[in-house]
């Protein structure tokens, strides 16, 4: 991809998105071909524009003129030429935007597909048009891509038509478009643009990331990619459209996927691809989905301003069932619907009477029926609630609208008084309901408030609104200036470059034969039980290259030759033994991603973190105040506490253990993967017990 990220947000978009006159390349009769389709919407446009249609055979098409070239056609119109869609075979693609750069279009889109996504000649081709365009002082979108659409401005140029809206979709995928679109229909929301990216031969996600940020129609940027191009422009752009206000939602496939790379590490192994999106969604505010539907439903909670600072929710039901359904559903996305205290609970109590459920869920146990109002009286306390961040409403709610009854109106009236109080509160309401289709619902959700059918759905729309817990004003993390580079990736020199940052490991030295060995054991400092660490051996745990506890120096001198007759080792490091009793082993480390640079990874279990798959990442360098939310963040993090009565670790000092790795791997690029592991965390501190650094091949 040769995107043009790095000044592509800086270059004028104007005539892709509102163009004065639009030229089809490629325009034909036949109905099944795109340039029938695109001819058919340019030509149908609402808007005042001009319309030139081009093919080699000329003729008429649509009641109009055909032309042989663009420049034919903008000399035979009298017009300037802003927008060149180019529909065509690949051998004649090169002519057909060298014929469009010289009738001097500004913006082209390229429909063509089997260029680099097909093989080494059509990669050597895109680069070309790439070059052509730029040469000409032409933006390019695609090759290979659906179109582009911007509805409020009756520009519909793509295989379907857009609905017009306030979002942003830009997509590397077309098919998932469409489905996205009809999502979005569905829930009564469109765009503001749409951009499918195609290749991002020359303008990619970044640059129209960067063009929704002062887009004044755009109040939300939904994103499908699998390629962000330049990982550290992705993260600006993100940024920016986070301090307009403009959230953006994210859909990156690999969930799923191995590992970034085959590791000689244990910190590569367990970083996949998936967990750097979701560290990039962490220090950017983004919320990443998995699928259309959940981006189409997390969109239209997102374009109201209420989120949720914390995770505790409160559940309100008229059922027992559907209350303990969405109590399992919340805690499997990571919300806590805790029960409520005191004085919530007796208010609660002293509105809805002796029969109902106060603890949460809070269960109107049939009081609906009797009165529907209790909904919105019991909803105006949740809300008002400092134990309560948000709430999820389920059940029935919404059907006595579906038939005329006593309960009709007052269930539109209390629909009413619900959105009002959702409206005058920063807290968000999210309603699961059995009739989503009903008056009442259709009520609710002209307010701003998403209503669903299912109850897992609901529950992840409220955690899509949780409020990241990155610092207030925190910068996104900047790379240093490289450090002087390192060429030995030796245990020892691992140890040093670790050791000069600040980090602290027991006394240890490298022997080469008995003489060192015996030399060690007499090195003031380096105290009996000693380990011995056979070097230069890849996770050398695994193979037996780690000796612990050796009481005196016959049992080293023993466990020395065994080393050697069996593994042959370069070297042998002997360290004084650390007192592991109270402690908690993590493991540190930092890998290379190829597109966001150094991601930070810690982890519970020191060498067993593999079994316990406890690990949280994060994009480096990260300060030591981001990397104590990394820690408090994993699953086992009340380990580190203080669990069943044991003294809590020096969470500040490992802290800045997590900081210290990050701000060396950012630091050094010539290192492709580095780790401390284990590192033991005590209550009076924390020390590196092992190091390892990998560089990066030639």
């Amino acid at each position: 991809m040769a995107t043009g990220s790095q000044q592509g947000w800086q270059r004028d978009l104007k005539p892709l998105f509102a163009p004065r006159s639009v030229a089809i390349v490629g325009a034909s009769a036949n109905s099944a071909k795109w340039g029938h389709t695109l001819a058919r919407r340019a030509v149908e446009s609402p808007a005042d524009r001009r319309v030139l249609l081009v093919s080699q055979r000329g003729g008429r098409l649509l009641g109009r003129p055909v032309f042989a070239s663009v420049a034919e056609a903008a000399n035979a119109e009298q017009v300037e030429v802003d927008l060149v869609i180019v529909c065509v075979p690949v051998e004649s693609l090169l002519s057909a935007v060298v014929d469009a750069v010289a009738a001097g279009a500004r913006a082209i889109v390229v429909i063509t597909a089997g260029l680099a996504e097909s093989s080494a000649a059509g990669n050597a081709l895109e680069q070309q048009l790439v070059v052509v365009a730029r040469a000409g002082g032409a933006v390019l979108v695609g090759p290979n891509c659906l179109g582009v659409a911007d509805p409020r401005a009756g520009l519909q140029l793509a295989h379907s038509e857009m609905p017009s809206g306030d979002v942003a979709v830009l997509s590397q995928s077309g098919n998932l478009v469409l489905d996205l679109a009809l999502q979005m229909s569905d829930r009564g929301i469109g765009m503001s643009r749409f951009v499918s990216l195609g290749n991002q031969a020359d303008l990619g996600v970044v640059d129209f990331m960067h063009s929704c940020v002062d887009h004044d129609g755009t109040r939300a940027v939904a994103v499908y990619v699998e390629d962000v191009g330049d990982g550290r422009e992705f993260l600006a752009a993100a940024q920016a459209l986070r301090e307009a206000g403009k959230p953006l939602v994210l859909l990156a496939p690999g969930r799923t996927e191995a590992a970034v790379r085959g590791a000689a590490s244990h910190t590569g192994a367990l970083t996949s691809s998936s967990q750097v999106m979701d560290a990039v969604c962490a220090v950017v505010g983004a919320h990443r989905v998995d699928h259309p539907a959940q981006m189409a439903d997390l969109l239209v909670a997102l374009r109201a301003p209420r989120r949720m600072a914390g995770r505790r929710v409160a559940i309100l039901t008229d059922g027992g069932g559907h209350g303990a359904v969405a109590a399992d559903c919340l805690a499997a996305v990571g919300l806590n619907p805790a029960p409520l205290a005191q004085p919530t609970s007796s208010q609660l109590r002293a509105t809805l009477g002796p029969r109902c459920v106060v603890s949460n869920p809070v269960d109107l146990a049939g009081a609906g029926e009797q009165d529907v109002s209790s909904y919105a009286r019991a909803l105006h306390l949740l809300l008002g609630s400092d134990q309560v961040d948000g709430v999820l409403m389920t059940g029935y709610f919404g059907g006595y609208t579906t038939e005329q009854t006593n309960l009709t109106q007052p269930e539109l009236t209390t629909a009413r008084q619900i959105a009002e109080t959702v409206s005058a509160q920063g807290k968000p309401l999210v309603v699961q309901t059995i009739h989503p289709g009903s008056p009442t619902s259709r009520l609710l959700r002209a307010a701003g408030i998403p209503v669903l059918r299912d109850t897992d759905r609901a529950s992840d729309v409220l955690a899509g609104l949780v409020e990241q817990d990155r610092a207030p004003g925190e910068a996104l993390p900047a790379l240093p200036p490289p450090a002087p580079p390192v060429s030995d990736s030796s245990y020892a020199a691992a140890r040093a470059l670790f050791r000069d940052a600040g980090i602290d490991f027991p006394v240890a030295m490298s022997v080469t034969d008995v003489h060192g060995l015996e030399a060690a054991l007499d090195t003031p400092g380096l105290t009996f039980p000693v380990v011995l660490k056979a070097t230069g051996l890849t996770h050398k745990s695994e193979r037996g290259g780690v000796v612990l506890g050796l009481a005196d120096p016959d049992q080293a001198r023993a466990a020395y030759d065994d080393l050697v007759a069996r593994l042959a080792p370069p070297t042998v490091s002997v360290e004084a033994m650390a007192d592991v009793a109270g402690g908690v082993e993590l493991i540190i480390g930092c890998v290379r991603d190829p597109k966001f640079g150094p991601i930070v990874m810690v982890g519970l279990g020191g060498v067993f973190t593999e079994v316990l798959s406890d690990t949280e990442c994060a994009i480096a360098p990260v300060t030591a105040a981001t990397a104590r939310r990394m820690l408090t963040r994993l699953r086992g993090a009340s380990l580190l506490l203080g669990a069943r009565g044991s003294a809590p670790v020096d969470l500040e000092a490992l802290a800045e253990i997590v900081s210290t790795v990050s701000e060396v791997a950012a630091a050094h690029p010539e290192i492709a993967e580095l780790e401390l592991n284990p590192v033991l965390a005590r209550a009076d501190g924390a020390l590196a017990l092992d190091a390892r650094t990998v560089l990066v091949e030639p």
